[in-house]
């Protein structure tokens, strides 16, 4: 019998205890299943109990949670959080510091549920922490484990950080002043500044007076990692509650103490959000100075100026002309720069990329300008997305988080790391946009290719903009198409050994589906034309195979007359006469002729049969209608000869039909994980007296 919906199965465990498997009613309140479960124990007075995820931070169970209970979960019974709250805040009472320990311990391990943390608030637990940490009494694991358990507490948003007193923040600014200290308190003492700073203008003005810069840098130079982390979070966090004029005064000190390599990319890249967020003034002189500036570099060789001599309006033409040539999608390119993000930050990628690379900005615009085919790449358009990529691939904008780990070394090794690494992007883009040979149709596409090429190598996080520049130029379009299916493989199970092993039992019997298509594709035919000396397609005639796979039937065709029957062609080629089927240049058909682009073609579509024509070697010469036939042919005339298909076209059909195969074996197993490894079979019995023998008649 189905059990209802509202009822799950669950085992509930408890110390020195026989676990229980019940069933839990979620209709039914808690106070009832609690009851219920103590019964079961004999324990009296349910209500000093309470029900926790036995995994995880053990958070307590309650009314609001306890759909979150699943078929097979494991709860545990414990103390309820009222009294377990008051009996840890007595321990911390305690005169042993053994007893303090423990207490705090226990304290840290259930500060991040919600309802526990209740209860100790509501008991003055903020207060009997920052009693220990301003007391300072235990420098070691006490005042650690005092300053993590009230970061848990706080972190819940019960408690504003605004309520803290000055005494107790000038305290937790002493221990990350202090020489000498355990090195798991200033970690944790930084990260209580941060919020702190973040969360108060008026004691994070405190901090910023009582915390020096030298002092952090200081902890960004000592080999601990988190400790460079929560002093880098400190520094992030000062430099975003200063005013201009102070953060300028900030950096420039750091700057002078030559310590860069230390300082996050946050503190750089964040400085790019105002521009990012600032739209481009049509009425500003300076920006429309910018951009003419952006134009001449393009357009005006050096020393001449546009349009000398013309009148008004047609300079004003040729330059709304020589802009659209750029890349922008209005004549009046303040319009395209109006959109935020990313306002003028794409409008300093673009003067940068012009001033620092003048040669390969005017091959850029120059290249993709004189294009008449539609395959042009627009330079100001492309640039302005590609900003809007960077900025989102860096997080520029984004608040730091002080849990994140990414770090990009490369960022450290110039001060226009920015604005380097879109002049390596923007010619990235290009070179992508060659590669798959695109038009302004395909832009989207081609972004979101580049978005994928940069991401990929960003998380290689190489160490310099040069190595940067190695590996995403090695990261080509048709590299990405391959990692795309590889992972769609991996994604898809395809590629575990059993499912390996499963394909190429499954390959022989479909390479002989597709050899069959193959010979069957011939059997119908195929009208061939004829390329006459002078290199004219004018002529028809017909080939197939017959029935019995035997011979070759052929023969011309009037145009515009259907395809004849086998009966009627009047050549024939025996296969048993065949030589070797040749292909490409390889063809005598194909060599007989000279270079050029039409030769080219037919290059691609020739193949002929070499065979036995009395003591002479002749040929049967084809130029296929389409690639498609091309592969069909071919395939089907190295099977007749024995030898294997090896067309893109037969790659991607067994591909196609192993996929699917493999697939419909599969479908018992959906949902089911496929080990990468056979399960180990177990070594046999030591003997094998556990036979019955029937013969022998029981007593």
């Amino acid at each position: 019998m189905v059990p209802p919906r509202n009822v799950v199965k669950i085992a509930v465990q408890m110390r020195d205890a026989i676990p229980q498997l019940i069933q839990l009613d979620q209709a039914k309140p808690l106070a009832a299943v609690l009851k219920e479960v103590c019964d079961a124990w004999s324990l009296p007075h349910s209500e000093r109990y309470a029900l926790q995820f036995a995994d995880g931070h053990r958070r307590y169970i309650t009314e609001n949670n306890r759909t979150e209970i699943k078929n097979g979960s494991i709860l545990c019974l414990s103390t309820a959080p009222d009294l377990e709250a008051e009996r840890l805040l007595r321990g911390l009472q305690s005169e042993s510091c053994e007893g303090r320990r423990e207490a705090l311990q226990h304290l840290v391990l259930l500060a991040p549920d919600m309802t526990f943390t209740r209860e100790v608030i509501s008991r003055d637990g903020l207060q009997r922490l920052g009693s220990i940490i301003e007391d300072g009494d235990d420098l070691g694991e006490v005042l650690a484990l005092a300053l993590r358990a009230f970061l848990e507490l706080m972190e819940h948003g019960v408690v504003s950080w605004e309520t803290l007193s000055i005494p107790f923040v000038r305290k937790v600014v002493c221990y990350v002043n202090m020489n000498l200290m355990d090195a798991s308190v200033q970690p944790l003492a930084l990260g209580l500044l941060e919020s702190v700073t973040l969360s108060s203008p008026a004691l994070g003005q405190l901090v910023k007076s009582e915390v020096p810069l030298d002092r952090l840098l200081v902890h960004l130079q000592v080999m601990n990692q988190q400790l460079q982390t929560k002093a880098m979070a400190l520094l992030t966090a000062l430099l975003q509650g200063a005013s201009a004029a102070e953060r300028k005064h900030m950096l420039d000190y750091l700057w002078q103490r030559n310590l860069r390599q230390f300082i996050y990319k946050a503190l750089t890249l964040g400085l790019l959000e105002p521009r990012m967020r600032t739209p481009l003034d049509p009425y500003s002189q300076e920006q429309r100075e910018q951009l003419q500036a952006l134009r001449q570099a393009a357009f005006e060789p050096e020393g001449e100026s546009l349009g000398t001599g013309l009148s008004a309006d047609r300079r004003r033409s040729l330059c709304a002309r020589e802009f659209r040539k750029l890349g922008f999608s209005n004549s009046n390119p303040a319009q395209d720069l109006e959109r935020v993000p990313p306002g003028l930050l794409a409008l300093d990628n673009m003067l940068y990329f012009s001033r620092h690379a003048p040669s390969a900005y005017s091959r850029f615009v120059l290249e993709n300008s004189s294009r008449e085919d539609k395959h042009e790449c627009p330079f100001a358009r492309s640039s302005i997305q590609l900003t809007v990529l960077l900025c989102e691939l860096l997080h520029v904008g984004e608040p730091c988080s002080e849990t994140a780990q990414d770090f990009s070394p490369m960022f450290f090794g110039q001060d226009q790391s920015f604005h380097e690494l879109f002049c390596v992007s923007i010619q990235l883009l290009n070179k992508t946009w060659k590669e798959m040979r695109a038009t302004q149709e395909d832009f989207d596409k081609v972004t979101q290719v580049v978005r994928e090429q940069l991401a990929r190598t960003l998380a290689l996080k190489p160490s310099s903009l040069e190595l940067f520049r190695t590996k995403v130029n090695a990261l080509t379009y048709g590299e990405v198409l391959r990692l795309r299916q590889t992972e769609r493989l991996h994604q898809e199970g395809t590629l575990a050994p059993p499912i390996l092993e499963l394909r190429e039992k499954l390959k022989p019997e479909l390479m002989g589906l597709i050899r069959q298509q193959r010979l069957l594709r011939l059997c119908e035919g195929t009208l061939f034309r004829k390329i006459s000396s002078r290199r004219r397609q004018d002529k028809l005639w017909f080939c197939c195979l017959s029935p019995n796979h035997k011979v070759l039937q052929y023969g011309d065709v009037e145009e515009g007359v259907g395809p004849p029957t086998p009966e009627s062609l009047p050549e024939q080629l025996p296969v048993a006469n065949i030589r070797a089927l040749l292909t490409g240049k390889d063809c005598p058909h194909v060599r007989e002729k000279g270079s050029g682009k039409q030769n080219k073609d037919v290059c691609e579509l020739a193949f002929s049969v070499s065979y036995d024509h009395g003591e002479e070697e002749a040929y049967l010469n084809f130029v296929a209608p389409s690639k498609r036939e091309f592969h069909l042919w071919t395939d089907g005339l190295s099977a007749l000869l024995g030898s294997p298909m090896g067309s893109e076209q037969t790659r991607l059909d067994l591909e196609q039909l192993l996929t699917m195969e493999t697939k419909l074996r599969l479908l018992e197993l959906e949902n089911v994980p496929i080990p990468e490894q056979p399960p180990p079979v177990p070594p046999p019995p030591t003997n094998f007296n556990f036979c019955y023998d029937c013969s022998i008649a029981e007593p």
